[in-house]
């Protein structure tokens, strides 16, 4: 049995004073075996609604999301980051959207803080993994003065696939709002030259630490990946970006950020078939915070079963 207890104290030992406008929890802490997991929220990104099926009726989206509660327009997208120690390594898995003017958000782009605010020191981290190269899952490490707090060893895995797509990235499937590809793809670019010295591409799987194996799965980028973590029995997938909220109960729905969007969809369905026969633990960086857990089959699509927080 998973058990979602507190991270250890080395983790947890400094945090910080929320301000004013921090009435939000922000981060969540378990214990996966002998590995310590957190989830840590970069904020939220405000989208169209129709990028969660551009392929679905109008009216049957617009029915989703009024059971749902949620506004018909637009609504705010959870940006989710995970931090893994496992064998004497830190481990950062994405980076959030980091700090864009250009993209008025202010909402989103709150990683480094919240790592300050619970005592996790950039030099520190030892590894990054990243599920993929768009922009909110690059962007923290753009953030001015970042680089230069990270370790000069620091290594980044991501798969060769992924830094191969960038050279030259095709969006002539993706359903984006305008200036969402010029972005992505100004971004991508910007990371690659920043921190080519860094990188460390795998072919189609790495175990980054004992335990902590990233997984390429294609479909939402050709280098989307997926990182397990196992100790003990326990498991956590954390997902990227192959699971919205929306992808239990339509797993066919096309996400308008995935540029091949009906391999995405056939990743998304073997994924959640693995973790409804598994029991793990599900994290991904689009569902709600700290979007820790289940996945149940449910006919023939599947129901989200979030855990039960542990004080």
């Amino acid at each position: 049995m998973m058990q979602a207890t507190k991270m250890s104290p080395n983790i947890t030992s400094h945090p910080g004073r929320p301000g004013p406008e921090e009435l939000v929890p922000s981060r969540y802490a378990l214990r996966i075996g002998d590995i310590d997991v957190m989830v840590v929220s970069d904020g939220v990104l405000p989208l169209p609604t129709a990028m969660l099926g551009h392929n679905a009726d109008p009216a049957v989206r617009a029915t989703w999301l009024h059971d749902m509660f949620l506004p018909s327009d637009a609504f705010d997208w959870a940006l989710n980051v995970v931090v893994v120690r496992s064998g004497g390594r830190t481990i950062l898995i994405d980076a959030g959207l980091g700090l864009d003017p250009d993209l008025h958000l202010p909402r989103a782009g709150q990683l480094i803080k919240r790592l300050e605010a619970v005592g996790i020191d950039l030099a520190s981290v030892t590894d990054v993994v990243l599920t993929h190269m768009h922009m909110d899952h690059v962007g923290g490490l753009l953030v001015d003065g970042v680089k230069e707090r990270l370790r000069p060893d620091l290594r980044i895995h991501v798969a060769a696939a992924e830094v191969k797509f960038w050279e030259a990235p095709d969006f002539s499937h993706v359903s984006m709002p305008p200036g969402f590809p010029d972005a992505l793809r100004a971004t991508a670019k910007r990371f690659v030259k920043e921190y080519r010295n860094h990188l460390r591409p795998f072919e189609d799987e790495y175990e980054v630490a004992p335990g902590v194996v990233v997984h390429r799965t294609g479909g939402h980028t050709p280098g989307h990946s997926v990182v397990r973590v196992a100790s003990g029995g326990d498991r956590l997938m954390f997902a990227g970006d192959a699971v919205f909220a929306v992808g239990f109960e339509h797993p066919d729905w096309y996400n308008g950020f995935e540029h091949d969007p009906a391999e995405a969809a056939r990743v998304r369905v073997r994924l959640l078939r693995e973790l409804a026969e598994t029991g793990g633990l599900l994290v991904a960086t689009h569902l709600p915070f700290p979007s820790v857990g289940h996945v149940a089959v449910d006919g023939d699509a599947f129901r989200w079963v979030p855990v039960f927080w542990d004080y």
